[in-house]
C-alpha cells in the first residue's frame, strides 16, 4: 500500500489553486462535478503522480472547510534559502527556517494556505532518503 494523494477541503477553488501554483504545484486536471464537489488535482514538477486534490463544495458553508482533522502537509525542498526567497517573492508569508537538530543542513519552515492548512517545508541533510524511513527513529 501507499498514499496516493491528500484531499484538502478549500473554501475557494480558484484562490486555493492560485496559492498552490505559487508554491510550485501544477494543475494536472479538474473534475467540475463529483459527489464530493469540484476537484482540482495537483502535483509538484518532480513528482510523477498527483499529490494533492483540492475539494471545493460550493453548497457547503464556510465552517465546513476547516477542522477536517488535517494536521499539515510536508513538502521537501532542495534548498531552503532559495525556496523561501521564491515563495516570498510570490507574496507568500514564510516562517523563518529553523533546524530541528541544530545543524545547518536539516531545516524546516512553515507556510499557510488561504484556508488555514499548514504546510511544512523540509530541507533534508545530504544523503537523507527522499521521505521518512525507520532510520529516522533509529
Amino acid at each position: 500500500m501507499r498514499t496516493l494523494h491528500i484531499g484538502l477541503r478549500v473554501a475557494d477553488a480558484d484562490r486555493a489553486a492560485a496559492f498552490y501554483a505559487a508554491v510550485g504545484y501544477e494543475v494536472v486536471g479538474r473534475v467540475p462535478d463529483s459527489p464530493a464537489g469540484q476537484l482540482t488535482m495537483l502535483k509538484l514538477p518532480d513528482d510523477e503522480l498527483v499529490a494533492l486534490e483540492l475539494v471545493h463544495d460550493p453548497a457547503a458553508g464556510a465552517g465546513q472547510h476547516r477542522g477536517s482533522g488535517l494536521s499539515h502537509l510536508v513538502i521537501q525542498v532542495d534548498a531552503m534559502d532559495l525556496s523561501v526567497a521564491a515563495l516570498r517573492a510570490r507574496g507568500i508569508e514564510v516562517a523563518e527556517p529553523r533546524s530541528p537538530n541544530g545543524s545547518d543542513d536539516f531545516l524546516t519552515s512553515w507556510i499557510t494556505d488561504p484556508d488555514g492548512n499548514r504546510i511544512e517545508l523540509v530541507q533534508w541533510p545530504p544523503g537523507h532518503a527522499v521521505g521518512l524511513t525507520a532510520a529516522d527513529w533509529a
